[in-house]
């Protein structure tokens, strides 16, 4: 496995007559991003995985400064998955610093996480926009568990005419129930057995929708019972899968989304459902 650190770098590397695939990480890695690699491998020559914590995707009281970076340990597990390449570059080679260019994809960015956290889509288009270009890969692999984003990549992709191919993999889960996340290493004993519930509550959801109960009420009685159960509620909608606007009763193919804290800590899920 070769490593990384410059631009020049990978860019000398890359072999034009090889399918690469890529999956871009803020490291800390779980199974779920182990998974991303598994499935790249299936679809390419060649896997290049980056591991870059992006400022600009942080806002203001975020945790950027304690967002977990274990380097060395996400490259002993990237080698033993024979990943082929790892990106590993620092803030000043992804960002000049007097940057001045952002990328936005606007509808998609301005409900749900982009109502809250301001910025945050912009940085992440940006930066995913930035790798792309870096890395050059024929196909680019995500989780779902953040679904908002996965839509703005792919506006993203298609708008700018980026001859790649997106592919995302269902989230992964702990045994409970709870969505693998980076973020779940902060969570103290007593979050971590809360967590869970977040999935419970999604599914009860789920089987309300099926049953004919209307969106509203599905999505008021859903936002109580995370609040009794000790969650802050960022949101919890039901919306389409097609463009994230808010499902109406003649909607088939939906999506049910929550962002919820524990403390300081944010977590987010979703769950689909096709009537």
């Amino acid at each position: 496995m070769q490593i990384f650190h410059t631009v020049p770098e990978i860019r000398n590397w890359r072999e034009n007559n090889q399918r690469l695939a890529f999956v871009p990480t803020m490291g800390n890695l779980h199974t779920g991003h182990l998974q991303l690699i598994r499935e790249a491998k299936r679809h390419s020559d060649k896997v290049v995985v980056s591991i870059f914590v992006n400022p600009t995707q942080f806002g203001v009281n975020e945790d950027f400064a304690d967002y977990p970076r274990t380097e060395t340990a996400d490259c002993e597990l990237l080698a033993a998955e024979n990943c082929d390449v790892v990106f590993l570059p620092a803030v000043e080679d992804i960002y000049a610093a007097n940057a001045q260019t952002m990328i936005r994809v606007s509808q998609l960015s301005q409900n749900y996480c982009g109502a809250t956290r301001a910025g945050h889509f912009d940085g992440v288009a940006t930066v995913v926009c930035k790798l792309f270009n870096i890395v050059q890969p024929d196909v680019a692999l995500f989780g779902l568990k953040d679904f908002q984003q996965f839509a703005i990549i792919q506006t993203l992709v298609r708008d700018l005419h980026l001859p790649i191919k997106l592919i995302g993999l269902p989230t992964v889960r702990e045994i409970d129930g709870l969505a693998m996340s980076s973020r779940n290493n902060y969570l103290n004993e007593k979050q971590r057995l809360c967590a869970p519930q977040i999935y419970r509550i999604l599914q009860q959801a789920r089987d309300n929708l099926i049953a004919g109960q209307s969106i509203f009420e599905i999505e008021q009685q859903a936002i109580s019972e995370l609040k009794q159960t000790g969650f802050e509620v960022d949101y919890f909608n039901v919306a389409r899968r097609s463009d994230l606007q808010a499902a109406t009763v003649d909607d088939k193919a939906l999506i049910i989304l929550t962002a919820v804290k524990l403390g300081k800590i944010r977590l987010i899920d979703n769950l689909w459902l096709d009537k």
